[in-house]
């Protein structure tokens, strides 16, 4: 299920598309069973602006330590040049029976990758295993504070493929082998069709009935009923949520619903909580002078809105308020 907490983690992802529409390619490696899908487009956002100005440095900086760049030459991989995008599908009723696979599209060396991985495997027995499943060899990573392990394998020198369950790599390899035809359930696969190709992050997924409040949840807002908005929650048949990320960020949520009528009385709701988001956050921001820029805009910027049968959130942050609010300066 889909709790309020999750969703809003994912709207804290997202963005409005931009001008130039190129419409989302299928991921052929993703199963039937796939629910929801994400796209990170690494190497966009490794060519904005914004990172360029607040990430690139310290990110090339953590790169420059003997051990990263011993490990990097070691598998062949410059994660600033060779990564181009994840994508990744989720399904499952809840936490416990959740499966996950991801798709790493780029630049990869094979045969470095895994005389990197028998080396690990060999001084961390209990973190690397390699594994043989028929013709395939799969890697095991046991993680700390992890219940279940992951899976991973190269599917050839562009793909590599990533799950908490070992039969779902096995099958995307031998996807991969054949050549397998894109195969996302007919709803799905328009609902990533309709995303632009190029944006930083979109996030997608059919959520009819999976949305819900977490127990004992209460909103001490006033003309927001729990109950009521539990109801409507259910009533989201599927949710797209966007980022893009360029010399600032573009945040958008779109949100389809059953029928007008209940997108009409969800926007109500939605747009209550956005008044009294605005109330407060220049109330938090007080507390961090700093910030009040950032308040500022958000408040401004942060709208929803009722088109038919959606409900949408929208909300922008220049690149000259993040500076003011990050960098300190103009």
């Amino acid at each position: 299920m889909y709790t309020l907490p999750r969703m809003l983690l994912l709207a804290v992802l997202a963005l409005a598309p931009v001008a130039s529409v190129r419409s989302a390619e299928l991921e052929p490696l993703l199963p039937a069973e796939t629910e929801s899908v994400v796209m990170i487009n690494v190497r966009q956002v490794l060519d904005s602006s914004l990172f360029k100005k607040y990430g690139q440095g310290q990110v090339e900086q953590a790169l420059q330590g003997n051990d990263a760049q011993q490990v990097l030459k070691e598998i062949g991989l410059d994660p600033m040049k060779d990564i181009e995008r994840v994508v990744g599908g989720t399904w499952g009723t809840g936490p416990e029976d959740m499966k996950a696979l991801f798709v790493v599209r780029g630049k990869f060396d094979p045969a470095k990758l895994f005389a990197a991985i028998k080396q690990a495997a060999k001084s961390e027995p209990d973190k690397v295993e390699i594994l043989s499943e028929g013709k395939y060899k799969l890697v095991k990573l046991t993680v700390e504070n992890q219940d279940k392990p992951f899976y991973a394998s190269v599917a050839n020198e562009k793909s590599i493929v990533v799950s908490n369950d070992k039969k779902l790599v096995v099958n995307a390899l031998a996807d991969a082998q054949k050549g397998a035809k894109p195969r996302l359930k007919k709803d799905l696969a328009e609902l990533v069709k309709s995303q632009d190709d190029s944006v930083s992050l979109y996030a997608v997924g059919l959520t009819a009935g999976k949305v819900e409040l977490p127990p004992n949840f209460s909103l001490p807002i006033q003309g927001v009923d729990p109950e009521k908005l539990e109801k409507q929650l259910q009533a989201i048949k599927h949710a797209a949520i966007v980022l893009n990320i360029t010399d600032g960020l573009n945040l958008s949520i779109a949100m389809g619903m059953a029928d007008a009528a209940s997108a009409k009385e969800f926007g109500g709701t939605v747009d209550q909580l956005v008044n009294t988001a605005r109330v407060f956050i220049p109330v938090i921001a007080a507390q961090q002078p700093q910030f009040r820029p950032l308040a500022d805009e958000l408040s401004q910027t942060l709208q929803s809105k009722v088109n038919q049968k959606s409900v949408s959130l929208s909300l922008k942050i220049s690149g000259k308020t993040i500076s003011k609010s990050v960098g300190g300066g103009e």
